[in-house]
């Protein structure tokens, strides 16, 4: 068994316009979804809106340096993750293809096998 860290991305201007309705679609969806995989969710959070991230670079000495907001200026962000347990890659593929946002058109998930430390 492996872990495998899934990354919900969309387009965050769709996600605040988007309709109560779909919204409340969407929250029952992971409900269903986290119902169905049972012990295979390890963890998983919806995350705030990129306006409250905070990214750390170094600066010109090497010092940790703060930046209000995403590093990236990009369309699609990260807006939430799971955390997953699975046999393999193929398991961890279909467990997440049950992730709303894998087939919502302004959203996807990446799915990346965690290295294990120790």
């Amino acid at each position: 068994m492996g872990k495998y860290l899934v990354l919900i991305y969309g387009d965050e201007q769709r996600w605040a316009q988007a309709s109560e309705h779909w919204q409340r679609g969407n929250a029952d969806g992971h409900r269903v979804f986290n119902a169905g995989a049972g012990s295979a969710v390890l963890g998983g959070n919806e995350l705030e809106p990129t306006a409250s991230a905070v990214s750390m670079r170094p600066d010109a000495a090497g010092r940790p340096s703060r930046t209000d907001g995403p590093f990236l200026e990009t369309k699609e962000v990260i807006g939430g993750y799971y955390l997953l347990q699975a046999a393999d890659m193929d398991e961890a593929i279909e467990l997440a293809g049950r992730i709303p946002e894998a087939t919502t058109p302004f959203s996807g998930v990446e799915i990346r096998p965690v290295v294990e430390s120790g």
